[in-house]
């Protein structure tokens, strides 16, 4: 079921035009700057995007403008483990597996879960109970498992659904933020 439903969100994200992907990500994103999660946040968690998925270079580049940190997640598959380094420019990254932008570990810090004042925690589907379809490799729902502070994910309208399964393991988010706002 979560096989199909992953399948599903990525040519959802995949099947949007370039220009319809720029104009919602602007949007969730302005939502977003709107909230006061986000103003109370110092320091915000978030990906690189990969090329079908929203835009988060818009919050990054709004942070730092703002005078807040950015820490991006580099995976550690052999241990099954994230870890998050705070960012300071884009050239500061490198490509690694799957085209994934991660930071390189000798130009960067690490940051410490209880130094992530909102995590911005990405997905291809969620629902209305905070619970998601990701990737498939669990990295978030361990990484969150003990997380201490505020997670949100962003996502087109089209992206939520009324129910997702999830298992004993999944971590849903706090809160949502689309196009239309702010939905819990």
């Amino acid at each position: 079921m979560k096989k199909r439903l992953r399948k599903k969100g990525i040519q959802l994200l995949k099947g949007m035009e370039a220009i319809e992907r720029q104009e919602l990500s602007v949007s969730i994103m302005d939502n977003l700057f709107q909230t006061s999660m986000w103003k109370r946040a110092d320091v915000i968690g978030t990906t690189i995007p990969q090329e079908h998925e929203l835009d988060t270079t818009i919050l990054i580049h709004k942070a730092w403008e703002e005078g807040k940190k950015i820490a991006v997640p580099k995976c550690y598959p052999e241990r099954n483990e994230l870890l998050f380094y705070t960012l300071t420019s884009f050239e500061q990254l490198e490509i690694v597996f799957y085209g994934l932008k991660e930071p390189k570990v000798e130009l960067t810090k690490e940051c410490s879960k209880e130094a992530i004042d909102l995590m911005i925690v990405p997905g291809l589907l969620f629902d209305y109970s905070g619970y998601r379809i990701g990737y498939g490799g669990g990295y978030y729902d361990r990484y969150l498992s003990d997380f201490p502070n505020t997670t949100v994910a962003l996502a087109a309208n089209a992206q939520v659904t009324e129910n997702l399964p999830f298992e004993t393991f999944d971590i849903p988010v706090d809160h949502l933020v689309t196009e239309k706002g702010k939905l819990y």
